[in-house]
């Protein structure tokens, strides 16, 4: 098991490293499809290993394939505005190959439609409460089933329907890890609610559009792209050119019994690195030395960390966490450098959320998605970070959290010369707010400092050891930043009835 784990980890942090290879080397400058192409390079190279699923590895790789060629054969380049949406395309194309296969899901899928248009008051209720800001900050397009986001409310209409238990986790995954278009919930009745609907008519077109990104993904996320006035290239073009290219894949899948669940997350969540974390509003943030030293720390921080552990690892999901919970230390550890902690950025953050629903009624669905990203990473950090300083007893020398077991080398840190010396990037004399202001800006873009790469790559791994159970969503409660210390919202949450 030790040369799997290897594996996985080598996989993951060539993904991480290709990424931040490629910033670091174009930053400040245009960007170009092709500047991507080390991150499709990274990708080829993971290959499955003894009871691996070969099908669930193709999912991943000739996704990320398809995705770059069909890219690549439409545009040079990816304006910042549309460069979101990139990873959007995937699954409704997907779940349209799964309806032509398979009757019997997309019967499923018609039956669970025809309960979005009885479900009036759920989806009413709930976009009333996301457009006023009742749940404070959350993440419409959560992982999990947190209060405000889609899936949340998709568990509670699929409750009500009555197919097989498969089919509706792979509807609920669809639209979790799974990016069936850009679309979350309540953004049609804000936006209606502020042109002077009255509030049932909002309610119903709300509906409308809820049940057309599962009737016919493929158009309505061609819709959204006109609406939201992306121009970067032609995306109907480009979804039936990626169906051409992934259509055996998922075929492929389906007959190596993979579940549903899993064929409809795995070609979406692996495909943002190019063109959307390896972009041009990439390249703008990176700019700052500050903000690329901060990314750069962090994944020393992940390597350095998962490889020391190889020989105490007990199963792959120790992986997982500790690349998560060691990436989290880091982000915590950086803001105590400067005197803050995530206690006072969640207080922060979550007192200007309020404020923004007031001066920005018509804001997007996903405006605060990134900052719930950040608060939870930071959160999570604090409390392994918190644990070890109440046990230094006074004494100097460097923090070292445990996560899971495990205890963090936060030295890369220190090893690092731009956050060893701020006053380098401030006024000399006062530059005790440099790092944490690269924090903040990274607080609107944190994908890899948590990182996305990462936990896809691993994601596949352990999924193709288990392609018989739906992965997605997280089924667990995430302990959320803001609700653990702001809002009293941990009530609404839906992990304990997931389907």
């Amino acid at each position: 098991m030790k040369e799997l784990y290897k594996k996985m980890i080598d996989e993951a942090m060539a993904a991480q490293r290709a990424d931040v290879g490629a910033i670091k080397k174009k930053r400040g400058q245009p960007f170009v499809v092709d500047d991507a192409r080390v991150y499709l390079d990274a990708v080829n190279k993971m290959k499955p290993v003894g009871d691996q699923s070969k099908a669930v590895f193709d999912l991943h790789t000739s996704s990320v394939e398809a995705h770059f060629d069909v890219l690549e054969g439409l545009t040079k380049t990816v304006r910042p505005e549309d460069d979101p949406f990139v990873e959007h395309y995937q699954t409704p194309v997907v779940l349209e190959i799964l309806y032509d296969q398979d009757h019997a899901f997309r019967k499923s899928v018609d039956a669970f439609v025809k309960a979005i248009g009885k479900s009036e008051a759920l989806i009413g209720r709930e976009s009333a409460r996301r457009y006023a800001g009742f749940y404070g900050p959350t993440c419409v397009v959560d992982f999990a089933l947190i209060p405000g986001s889609t899936s949340n409310v998709v568990n509670q209409i699929l409750k009500t329907v009555d197919i097989p238990v498969a089919h509706k986790q792979a509807i609920l995954a669809s639209k979790s890890w799974g990016m069936n278009t850009s679309y979350g919930i309540g953004e049609v009745f804000a936006h209606e609610t502020e042109k002077g609907a009255t509030l049932a008519d909002a309610v119903k077109a709300e509906i409308t559009t809820l049940q057309a990104i599962y009737d016919e993904p493929v158009e309505t996320q061609a819709r959204l792209m006109d609406d939201a006035g992306m121009t970067s290239f032609d995306c109907r073009k480009y979804m039936a050119g990626y169906r051409k290219k992934m259509e055996s894949t998922v075929r492929a899948a389906i007959d190596d019994d993979i579940h549903y669940g899993n064929i409809v997350t795995i070609p979406a969540y692996c495909v943002g690195d190019i063109a959307h974390h390896i972009a041009q509003s990439t390249f703008n943030m990176c700019k700052d030395d500050v903000i690329m030293a901060t990314i750069e720390a962090a994944t020393e921080v992940m390597d350095r960390n998962l490889t020391k552990a190889v020989p105490k690892f007990k199963n792959e999901y120790d992986i997982l966490s500790l690349a998560t919970g060691a990436s989290a230390c880091a982000a915590e550890y950086l803001l105590e450098l400067d005197g803050f902690n995530a206690i006072m950025v969640v207080d922060l953050l979550t007192k200007r959320w309020h404020n923004y629903v007031q001066l920005y009624p018509r804001r997007g669905a996903a405006a605060e998605l990134h900052n719930c990203d950040f608060m939870d990473m930071i959160y999570r950090g604090w409390k392994y970070v918190d644990k070890a300083r109440r046990g230094q007893n006074g004494q100097d020398g460097m923090l070292k959290p445990k996560v899971a077991g495990f205890e963090i080398d936060l030295s890369p840190i220190h090893e690092n010369e731009v956050l060893m010396n701020p006053q380098r990037y401030a006024y000399p004399a006062c530059a005790i707010t440099v790092r944490a202001s690269a924090m903040l800006r990274l607080a609107d873009y944190p994908c890899l400092l948590t990182s996305e790469p990462v936990t896809a790559t691993l994601m596949t791994n352990i999924i193709a050891l288990h392609k018989e159970v739906a992965a997605a969503p997280a089924r667990i409660c995430k302990d959320c930043a803001s609700a653990a210390l702001m809002d009293f919202r941990h009530c609404y949450c839906q992990w304990k009835e997931a389907v």
